[in-house]
């Protein structure tokens, strides 16, 4: 029998306070840290939908626009985006709240793909999603175009002549140089 689950099923939320011990150098948060925490999210996040263990497949873009400052609370939120065989697309956002202002700032988003798999360890079904408003279609198609731009990506990558002559002439638009020792074995 096929399983089925919906996107409220997946929701997590998760809350922690900001301690020096999690900060850098700079006196802000560390972002290693904060990474931590969104894959121990997507990992519950995916858990919880597919009943099943999960490991963190890929991490898509993970933009730090606002500094934590140590003695804010960070809310990491996660759903389920979009399913495939054996894979969810989990969607987290972060941001941080000031505890005696109540100001809060988006600190980032990310979407962690996570696979299912038995204790054997191989991968396993999950269950189909359930789209029950506009705003999670939304959410489901942002996943399918980006797997898709993922796929494209990938193709450029690898059809990509970066021997050619054009592409060593194209270099005079960035900031580098071409070492006399690379130009003698070209």
């Amino acid at each position: 029998m096929e399983t089925v689950n919906t996107v409220e099923a997946s929701k997590i939320t998760l809350s922690e306070l900001m301690l020096p011990s999690h900060s850098n150098f700079s006196g802000k948060i560390h972002g290693g840290y904060l990474l931590k925490l969104m894959d121990q999210i997507a990992f519950a996040c995916a858990s919880k939908y597919s009943g099943c263990y999960c490991v963190t497949a890929s991490v898509d873009t993970v933009d730090f626009l606002n500094p934590v400052e140590i003695g804010e609370l960070v809310i990491l939120k996660a759903s389920v985006n979009y399913v495939g065989k054996t894979s969810m697309i989990v969607g987290i956002r972060v941001t941080s709240e000031h505890i005696q202002t109540g100001i809060k700032k988006h600190c980032n988003s990310s979407y962690f793909t996570m696979v299912a798999k038995d204790e054997n360890g191989n991968n396993v079904k999950v269950p189909r999603l359930i789209l029950s408003n506009m705003n999670e279609v939304r959410r489901f198609y942002d996943g399918v175009n980006r797997i898709n731009n993922k796929k494209k990506h990938k193709e450029l990558e690898i059809n990509f002549d970066y021997q050619s002559a054009q592409a060593l002439e194209n270099l005079k638009n960035y900031n580098v140089e071409i070492s006399e020792k690379l130009i003698n074995n070209i």
